[in-house]
């Protein structure tokens, strides 16, 4: 019966996951790029000012007690973006792909920032308040209003609702306790109980605890994994001009692979890198407009331009810094992959330390994706059972926290299969409604630009 299943999951892994999907994505990203006049390009101070420069400033807190602020949405949606993916998937994303997969994962992000933008921009735009002055959106409430189809939405509400207890939670929980295991001989068990009690402490409080865990959080694993990351660049940085030169050559090689076709290198390069971009980022897959709509603002383009800060902490900065630690130590030839390519990168550089810094990494970008995940299994429960969301939500949590526990301690084989399917079928409903709602974005962006820029 599992083999059956596994076939069957593999064949639908091939089609969301397929050369298709992905060149959609790539140029419907491309395609809001243009429309909007390159805006994440040329408007780059303006999305600087609104962002980066408002946190230096202090002036990220909201005004609305019942409401998130804007940043904190962006701290909350890159927390659920931000996981054991970022450390593990671009290793197995240039072992599958070769360095090349880098150059597109760098494309996929340019691109995948307006696709962002155009989902937070629908997401605010769309989004509904509940009678305690709370927001609340996503896709299922863009589909469903502007594009008038119930049944798409609730399609992409179940895909979401399946994905939050997988990809959101046990693979998350089971990354975190084998790498603490690994690197600290810690029980899974003993991991499990206490990621359950964590996760009972944040997510029992609400959007708004996560929120408050999220600004805190992300700052400060995005500062220690870069500044871990920096060292051991620093120490090879002599190979970096060499490592640069590698990736754009190899993302265009021609040269066939195995015995792939002439220019399947290519394609694998594309293929990989354009995946990884979309797994570390969520851009089209409709996740983090979920957490943007319960920001405290009034400016839909405004909150979009913290969906392109997202992408460029995710993908640029932190993806990036995981693939040159890797390229820069030289650790390809081991023939490993995933968690244990970048243990032996980092170890190279920090010897028996090196296990425990990826270990301490890993918990901070699974954890903080699995809090975020948790609201967006509320929100999509909540949209499908929309007469009963108070118990909802409850039952999501208590649900939540055995979850927890049964992926720290069981094999995830299947389950990370299936994770990966449900996570790339959120993207066709997503898809279609971005593509269908552009002209609401091109509207909003040409009505902000004219009165502000």
């Amino acid at each position: 019966m599992t083999e059956i299943i596994f076939l069957i999951n593999n064949k639908i892994n091939e089609f969301v996951w397929g050369p298709v999907t992905l060149f959609i994505l790539l140029g419907l990203g491309s395609y809001i790029t243009i429309k909007t006049g390159f805006f994440q390009f040329t408007k780059v101070k303006e999305i600087a000012t609104n962002t980066i420069v408002s946190i230096f400033k202090g002036d990220i807190k909201s005004t609305d007690s019942s409401n998130v602020s804007p940043y904190q949405a962006m701290t909350a949606a890159v927390a659920s973006s931000v996981g054991v993916g970022s450390i593990a998937g671009v290793s197995t994303a240039i072992v599958a792909g070769g360095p090349g997969a880098i150059f597109w994962m760098w494309m996929s992000a340019l691109v995948g920032m307006m696709t962002k933008y155009a989902e937070v921009v629908l997401a605010v735009h769309f989004r509904e308040q509940d009678k305690n002055g709370i927001h609340y959106g996503g896709p299922m409430y863009y589909i469903e209003k502007g594009l008038s189809c119930k049944p798409l939405a609730i399609a992409f509400a179940l895909f979401t609702g399946v994905s939050c207890f997988n990809i959101g939670n046990m693979t998350q929980a089971n990354s975190i306790a084998a790498s603490l295991q690994a690197a600290f001989h810690l029980s899974p068990s003993f991991t499990g109980v206490v990621l359950a009690g964590l996760s009972a402490v944040v997510i029992f409080g609400g959007v708004t605890r996560i929120t408050r865990v999220s600004e805190k959080l992300v700052p400060v694993m995005a500062v220690f994994y870069i500044i871990g990351s920096c060292i051991v660049i620093i120490q090879n940085i002599g190979v970096v001009p060499q490592v640069m030169k590698l990736i754009f050559a190899e993302a265009f090689s021609l040269r066939s692979v195995g015995s792939g076709a002439f220019g399947y290198g290519v394609f694998l390069a594309m293929r990989f890198g354009i995946a990884r971009g979309v797994f570390s980022n969520e851009a089209g897959l409709g996740s983090a407009p979920i957490m943007h709509a319960a920001a405290n603002t009034d400016s839909p383009v405004r909150q979009g331009m913290w969906g392109i800060f997202e992408v460029f902490v995710t993908t640029i900065c932190i993806c990036s810094m995981t693939a040159l630690v890797v390229l820069t130590s030289n650790v390809l030839q081991t023939g490993h992959s995933g968690v244990v390519l970048v243990s032996a990168a980092f170890s190279k550089t920090f010897g028996s330390y090196g296990g425990a810094f990826v270990a301490i990494a890993i918990f901070f970008f699974a954890f903080s994706t699995m809090i975020g995940w948790a609201y967006y299994g509320e929100c999509s429960w909540g949209y499908i059972f929309s007469n009963h969301k108070p118990l909802v939500s409850k039952v999501v949590r208590i649900i939540w926290l055995p979850i927890v526990f049964i992926g720290s301690v069981a094999e995830l084989e299947l389950v990370w299969g299936i994770a990966d399917t449900f996570n790339g079928l959120m993207m066709i409903p997503n898809l279609a409604a971005l593509f269908g709602l552009s002209g609401i974005v091109f509207k909003l962006t040409k009505k902000y630009i004219a009165a502000n820029c």
